[in-house]
């Protein structure tokens, strides 16, 4: 069964108390060489040794306190980590004994790299007809759900009413593809929301990207 719902820390749309958003001027691409590192690893494995939707799964189990404390690439390693030894590509317990002599010993020389075998990439390939059940223009109202896995359904526009600017896909749906659960390729749509309709105020709109599952016709 799935677990990690997706009512956790990490989907902190609306929620307050974390502070402001620090944004730096000429921000760098990587702020540490380690950070480019993950970046590449990211590259490598996904869609030879995971897929997108697991990935981000992986990092929305991180335990919460962890979760927070953690940087946007740690979040990353910690996720490639979790699913690498989950596959059974990496050892667990390997893997943490070159942690603990790196912690240490950081200047020490590392031991050679064992290669490994990397399945060629998997690219899904979507139906060549998927009929979208809204249009552009439709007022629709996102689903009222709580799945116990994972999904792209944020917490802050369930129940809230929207509507459709653009009409994309197909994509495979997340709450599936993140388990394992079989390919469902589905439309996706831009809704525009109100921003008084989502916090109670504002005068601006907000747009998400939602699966054609996640949504209704509106009343």
């Amino acid at each position: 069964m799935p677990g990690a719902p997706m009512d956790g820390v990490h989907d902190m749309g609306g929620m307050h108390g974390f502070g402001r958003v620090t944004v730096e001027p000429d921000e760098p691409v990587f702020h540490a060489r380690w950070e480019a590192v993950v970046r590449a690893l990211e590259s490598t494995v996904l869609n030879r040794f995971l897929n997108i939707d697991e990935f981000r799964h992986a990092q929305e189990r991180m335990p919460p306190s962890r979760y927070l404390a953690a940087s946007y690439y740690d979040r990353w390693l910690t996720a490639i980590e979790t699913l690498l030894v989950e596959h059974g590509v990496l050892d667990a317990q390997t893997l943490e004994q070159r942690r603990q002599a790196i912690l240490a010993d950081p200047a020490q020389p590392l031991p050679p790299d064992r290669p490994l075998a990397r399945p060629p990439a998997q690219t899904p390939t979507p139906p060549a007809t998927c009929v979208p059940r809204f249009d552009v223009g439709d007022h629709v109202r996102a689903r009222i759900m709580h799945p116990p896995g994972h999904t792209r359904l944020p917490r802050y526009v369930r129940g809230k009413s929207g509507v459709v600017r653009s009409v994309n896909g197909p994509f495979l749906l997340p709450d599936l593809n993140a388990h394992h659960l079989g390919e469902r390729w589905e439309p996706v749509y831009a809704v525009q929301f109100r921003a008084a309709d989502l916090w109670g105020t504002g005068d601006h709109l907000v747009c998400v990207d939602l699966w054609e599952s996640y949504l209704e016709h509106a009343a």
